[in-house]
């Protein structure tokens, strides 16, 4: 699936593409600081980065996201998780400058893999692109880039949501014409699978191999419902 997508800013609400909304936050983002925090002489900057995930192989799902430096690998792996991948409890691992830091490490399996356990500072710098995978079975690959840095105000404890893609308007395999709701596990390994909401009360296969579309690149893949 190749579709490009947009999305709003959650700052301002402005609409723009992933790249657009890129240049757009570089502004958005101090301009924002500056109406919310600006008369707050009590609150210290803190160094954030301005980070870019993308699905490896569904790039018209995305996320832009703020951290603190002082987060870890480990809550940015848990933050994706519970926004666009969490099933099954599955394993994960990072892969930055050729290391792969595991959401499990255990020395008896032979691996050399280091931990997650790390604060991003330490690991990432802007310019630097990345890898993430969750679930060594059904792999749903992402791609994560470090686009920027500055000192400013945390909206949040912890990572937040810059912006995000809308759901792409997938239309039905069945039909053409409505805006698929369903897809089907089965039907989904010959690349269709695809259906609207009236389609799949008519589909061949068991409803029990259904799973809703949802706005993730993990959408139909094992047992993900969002």
């Amino acid at each position: 699936m190749r579709l490009t997508t947009k999305g709003h800013c959650r700052l301002c609400g402005r609409e723009y593409g992933k790249t657009g909304m890129t240049r757009h936050l570089e502004t958005c983002v101090a301009r924002e600081d500056g109406a919310e925090h600006g008369a707050d002489k009590k609150t210290r900057p803190r160094r954030l980065l301005h980070l870019v995930v993308s699905g490896r192989h569904d790039p018209a799902y995305w996320m832009h996201l703020e951290a603190p430096v002082d987060a870890t690998l480990d809550d940015l792996d848990g933050f994706l998780r519970a926004r666009w991948l969490e099933c099954c409890g599955h394993l994960s691992a990072f892969t930055i400058g050729g290391v792969s830091y595991a959401s499990a490490v255990d020395p008896d399996w032979g691996m050399d893999d280091a931990s997650m356990n790390v604060k991003l500072s330490r690991v990432l710098h802007v310019g630097d692109s990345f890898h993430y995978e969750y679930d060594f079975g059904s792999t749903t690959y992402l791609t994560l880039k470090t686009v920027g840095e500055r000192m400013g105000q945390a909206r949040g404890k912890g990572i937040e949501v810059l912006a995000q893609n809308e759901p792409p308007p997938i239309r039905c395999d069945e039909c053409d014409q409505a805006v698929a709701t369903q897809i089907c596990m089965e039907c989904s390994w010959s690349g269709k699978g695809w259906l609207c909401e009236q389609c799949s009360q008519t589909h061949n296969c068991d409803e029990d191999m259904f799973l809703p579309v949802v706005n993730s690149p993990r959408v139909g893949v094992c047992g993900y419902t969002g």
